[in-house]
């Protein structure tokens, strides 16, 4: 499979890297691209900073532009939090797109995305405090009427980003469950 996969907030770290070479041994080829500039941040708002100041319509240029010259090749869209929001907007916009694979975020869907049964597999913290229980309640039915065919995994007592050794979040047995149901998924597309 050819995954596309965003990196959160933080910017691409050494956890990112990791995951993408963990789905390249299961023998998938994947492409990380740096919305960020190589800018990488030890906080949250740091990064929040970062992204607010490239801007929204930037970084979704920076993300589409990334994506173009693999898209041809029917991509399965991947990231974490902010990541997982940038790769949503892409695969709901993406008539190619094989799947749809969200670690620790989703996204606004707009009234008019439609897709033809397009695979969604979502992991997240349970609670979540960017991750409500309201919020993927109406996330699940928006994705439903979009035509997305929807699996949700939630790790109870993780943090946000739990599969990121390097945070306070991280939550091994989560992660490791979390990537065992995701190589599931990328198999079974």
């Amino acid at each position: 499979m050819n995954v596309m996969l965003f990196h959160s907030t933080y910017g691409l770290r050494p956890a990112v890297h990791a995951a993408a070479d963990r789905l390249r041994a299961a023998g998938h080829e994947v492409w990380t691209p740096d919305l960020f500039d190589g800018h990488i941040f030890e906080t949250v708002e740091e990064g929040r900073a970062c992204k607010d100041a490239i801007g929204k319509d930037e970084l979704l240029k920076r993300a589409i532009l990334a994506a173009a010259p693999y898209s041809g090749r029917g991509l399965v869209y991947a990231g974490f939090s902010f990541g997982a929001a940038t790769a949503q907007t892409l695969a709901l916009g993406d008539d190619k797109a094989r799947g749809l694979l969200l670690l620790h975020g989703t996204s606004d869907i707009a009234e008019t995305a439609s897709v033809d049964e397009l695979p969604v597999q979502l992991h997240v913290a349970e609670p979540d405090a960017f991750e409500t229980d309201d919020w993927l309640s109406s996330w699940y039915l928006q994705m439903g009427r979009t035509g997305a065919d929807v699996e949700i995994y939630r790790y109870a007592g993780a943090g946000h980003l739990y599969t990121d050794p390097a945070l306070p979040d991280y939550d091994e047995e989560a992660a490791e469950a979390t990537w065992r149901v995701a190589l599931g998924f990328l198999d079974s597309l």
